[in-house]
């Protein structure tokens, strides 16, 4: 490379200073940012920092720019891009050789290797000659990759190609439940269905749908409990060829209806409460359409299979959360969701004698997975309800009865059951496999966990509902390697291709921060009948024409081991209780509230410990309760915020919008309750406001004896850890009846002292 700057002698400062913009342009690309940073070795060997401001400028204005800056030859450091370019750290100094007569890279083996070396070399002479060679151009470096970067992430950081077959899920299953019939294939309490059950039960619905006027591609919403009749429903739907809607019996009727007229739903197949709901959204709401009960008793069996949906199907919706207010509904088809479920087959081992735990709410895509990978090998389902999972001790009890296999819980989750299993008090000698997802998996509870159960995998998975749920897992049986925070998603699953780009998708360097792309067969079909938001977020996959990627503005980065490393959002939507919602649907619901003339949401915390908050500015005194009551019947409950602050006015930052900082600074001050604080009286006080400090990650100072568990933040999961780490010496029924600190230290002390108690 000792040609690379090779101009003539009385150029030396011209040359330092294309050096130097090359820098900042190949620092701005690889940190995603429009403003670079880097450093000079100073003249007394310290070190002098030069920021710039790389985007919309020329290659020579952004020289000239520099033109005040004293180079003298001296080096040029990447101290400021840590973890950037390299494996761990950016240990890199650039400089001109001796005489200005070639350019000089020196780096330090202990932190990077001779590859990444290599690869920002490359980044740099890439960035010269385009600095060099048209200065009168906007600073950008195109596809700045070289050859074997650009086949590593094209090629070798995809996931598998695997030939699923010809059968989606329908012709799979009635081929194992042909092969099986009376073999369990789900558990709900006592109750219990074969694969010749359900798959009988499940072709007389198809067959009836189909004579209520069903075609292939219409939706049916299922708005049901979970039980056994629920998964009658769910594969009924699919065997009939129709879109399966799953929903909620406790959703507000107003939000349900919004969605059937999404999805152009002209019937819902329903269960008791779910019947209720839809008498409801018939009756006040006007919709118009057919609702019919999913059990039929005295129904004759039908023998006769319809023909299984080919790939190209759809075959469900999912409704996520939406930051105009409205709720899009995710569409996917059978080929995706088949290629799903043979990566959860595959990464989990699931085999015959498996037992996998359903316990997902059926309006979240996890509970698809859930239900049907273990009936593509002859497993059992177990449906287990909400009451078992909220109480830890009765949820391992479940578990140990069932002689479970594989589950699938949060992070936050997973620190309690981790928890109860750390008193050495149950044993899980079945469990084989753990999921986890919806939250960051912290490493410190990896490595308790394989301290406890170092036999048991844990599957930490990563996706969108958009992507026919994971497009990425990280498959653990043991301790991680890297000594990160948090544990990586992993790699790409079978059939998926995962990049991570720039705003015009290019390929970004390893180690950069980017969007997280996703290409392949599970992306789905965009959001149903909503062009507009589907031509935002679904595109071209530049890399393999004619086929289809999904932009999921999620950040993160390559690894050098070659897995993905999550690093955020880049817009205003969160994870509450492992669920995605957008800031602003919520901010609309409060703004639409008679009275409210503007609001705004922000979420603290994080984890199980993540809240909303919201402000309203209005006309009229509106109690926390009116706008809870008001906000119900547009949002479901864990889009509700736990606080409401009335402001005069939304504060503004320099720019003139809604300082945002500002107001998660009043939300994180106001998350200790709404009554006038008053400290720990007592020493069992001041030992559970410890305890609960911890469980709402609150500072200990601000909980106050009066404080309410729930009003400060608390769900029913930071319960269930809250009722963990008092060794189950409370029940939840306890909690939600005397939910202050007082109260809970006043029981807590009457159960201590009580000798039946024990």
């Amino acid at each position: 490379m000792r040609d690379a700057l090779a101009v003539g002698p009385d150029d030396t400062a011209a040359r330092e200073r294309t050096l130097l913009v090359s820098w900042l342009a190949v620092l701005s690309r690889c940190v995603g940012e429009p403003e670079a940073s880097t450093a000079v070795a100073g003249e007394a060997g310290g070190l002098d920092r030069i920021s710039a401001v790389v985007a919309d400028v020329t290659w020579a204005g952004l020289g000239d720019a520099l033109r005040r800056v004293p180079l003298d030859g001296r080096p040029h450091s990447a101290v400021d891009a840590r973890g950037t370019l390299a494996d761990d750290t950016a240990d890199l100094v650039v400089r001109l050789g001796p005489g200005c007569a070639g350019l000089e890279l020196a780096y330090d083996l202990a932190h990077v290797s001779h590859h990444a070396a290599q690869r920002v070399l490359g980044y740099l002479l890439h960035a010269l000659g385009r600095a060099r060679t048209a200065p009168d151009a906007t600073v950008d470096l195109g596809d700045m990759l070289g050859t074997e970067e650009r086949r590593r992430q094209l090629v070798e950081l995809c996931g598998a190609r695997v030939d699923n077959g010809p059968d989606g899920f329908v012709a799979a299953f009635q081929s194992r439940a042909a092969a099986v019939p009376d073999r369990p294939a789900v558990r709900h309490r006592e109750d219990v269905l074969t694969y010749g059950e359900l798959d009988s039960a499940s072709r007389r619905l198809a067959h009836r749908l189909r004579g209520l006027g069903v075609s292939g591609g219409d939706a049916v919403a299922v708005v049901s409990d979970r039980h056994l009749d629920w998964v009658v429903a769910m594969l009924g739907v699919l065997r009939a060829g129709a879109v399966y809607l799953p929903i909620r019996p406790d959703f507000p009727p107003s939000r349900v209806r919004g969605q059937l007229d999404r999805a152009d739903c002209r019937l819902a197949l329903t269960d008791g409460p779910g019947s209720t709901l839809m008498s409801v959204v018939a009756g006040t709401d006007g919709w118009s359409g057919t609702v019919v009960p999913i059990a039929e008793p005295g129904a004759e069996p039908v023998a006769v299979d319809l023909p299984p949906p080919a790939g190209e199907q759809p075959a469900y919706v999912y409704f996520t959360s939406g930051s105009t207010g409205q709720p899009k509904g995710a569409l996917c088809a059978h080929a995706g969701m088949i290629n799903h479920l043979w990566a959860k087959v595959d990464d989990h081992g699931l085999r015959p004698d498996d037992v996998v735990t359903q316990t997902a709410s059926q309006c979240f895509d996890i509970s698809l997975w859930q239900v049907c990978a273990p009936l593509l090998v002859g497993g059992t389902c177990l449906v287990v309800d909400v009451d078992k999972q909220l109480d830890v001790a009765a949820f391992t009890a479940l578990l140990v009865r069932h002689e479970v296999t594989t589950i699938q819980v949060v992070p936050s989750y997973l620190e309690v059951l981790l928890t109860h299993l750390e008193t050495g008090t149950v044993r899980l000698p079945r469990l084989r496999s753990v999921s986890v997802t919806g939250e960051a998996l912290r490493s410190d509870l990896v490595r308790r966990w394989f301290a406890v159960l170092p036999g048991v995998r844990l599957l930490n998975a990563y996706g969108a509902t958009e992507t026919s749920d994971d497009a990425m897992h990280e498959v653990l049986d043991g301790p991680p390697e890297r000594d990160l925070p948090v544990v990586s998603v992993g790699r790409a699953l079978r059939n998926m291709r995962v990049y991570v780009v720039d705003e015009r998708l290019r390929l970004m360097p390893e180690g950069a921060r980017g969007e997280i792309v996703f290409a392949g067969v599970c992306v789905g079909l965009g959001y149903l009948n909503d062009p507009q938001r589907t031509a935002e977020v679904f595109t071209t996959d530049p890399y393999h024409p004619g086929e289809r990627l999904y932009r999921s503005g999620d950040l993160g980065r390559w690894l050098p081991e070659g897995r993905l490393e999550f690093l955020g959002r880049r817009d205003h939507q969160v994870k509450i209780r492992g669920l995605r919602v957008e800031i602003g649907e919520v901010r609309a619901a409060i703004a639409a509230v008679p009275a409210v003339i503007d609001a705004a949401v922000v979420a603290v915390g994080d984890g199980n410990r993540a809240r909303l908050v919201g402000f309203h500015v209005a006309t009229d005194e509106i109690t926390p309760d009116d706008l809870d009551k008001q906000l119900a019947a547009r949002l479901p409950d864990y889009m509700i915020p736990a606080h409401h602050l009335r402001l005069d006015a939304l504060p503004l930052n320099d720019n003139s919008k809604v300082d945002m900082v500002r107001l998660t600074r009043l939300a994180q001050e106001a998350t200790c309750g709404a009554v006038a604080f008053e400290p720990p009286g007592t020493a069992a006080e001041r030992r559970l406001a410890m305890v609960w400090s911890e469980v709402l990650g609150l500072p200990t100072e601000r909980v106050g004896r009066h404080d309410d568990f729930f009003e400060s933040g608390g769900t029913s999961l930071s319960a269930v850890d809250l009722l963990t780490r008092l060794k189950h010496r409370l029940s939840l029924a306890d909690l939600l009846a005397g939910p202050t600190l007082r109260e809970v230290a006043l029981r807590l002390g009457s159960v201590d002292s009580d000798p039946a108690a024990g």
